[in-house]
């Protein structure tokens, strides 16, 4: 299985990000780890193997990338509103950033042009995040597999409510 790494500057989070790609061709799938969870959850948790037929066969890339989590919904302490704030950035860092990313190699490994629908997943918190992106912006995801996800931003953010909150919690809107 070809596996890359990468650790590329975000201007939106004004810091370096880290992920990885699996594969070397096909369908771009985006993976959102757990709670906290970091780029290389993907291989340590075994993913990896329950992925190779379709990764290997060349039928999907997955990109798997850095949460924001303990920053943003982890991170109780901090002001909600600027916790909200930072997390709207790291769903920017996705759509205006990685996506782009995403959709240049796999047109590149796979001999495509256009906008390839992207398929978003996650397990807890990491499928509230998928969950959140596929609704938020049809756009750009075509499918989600969300598993055991907590769909409602109370959970982060314990009773506080403004605009970037509501929209970033699927029960509410």
């Amino acid at each position: 299985m070809e596996v890359q790494y990468f650790k590329r500057y975000s201007y939106n989070l004004n810091r370096d990000m880290e992920f990885k790609v699996y594969g070397h061709a096909g369908r771009p799938v985006l993976y959102i780890p757990c709670q906290d969870g970091r780029f290389f959850d993907f291989e340590n948790f075994k993913m990896t193997d329950t992925w190779a037929p379709w990764i290997e066969s060349g039928q999907v890339m997955v990109f798997s990338i850095d949460t924001m989590d303990k920053e943003t919904w982890s991170n109780k302490g901090a002001n909600p509103r600027w916790r909200a704030e930072r997390h709207e950035q790291w769903m920017r860092y996705i759509t205006d950033e990685m996506v782009p990313f995403m959709r240049d190699m796999v047109n590149l490994r796979n001999g495509w042009t256009g906008y390839p629908g992207i398929m978003v997943f996650g397990c807890s918190l990491g499928a509230t995040h998928a969950a959140n992106l596929f609704y938020r912006r049809p756009d750009l995801f075509d499918r989600l597999l969300a598993l055991s996800g907590i769909y409602t931003a109370s959970y982060g953010f314990d009773g506080y409510m403004d605009d970037i909150v509501y929209n970033n919690s699927p029960v509410d809107y």
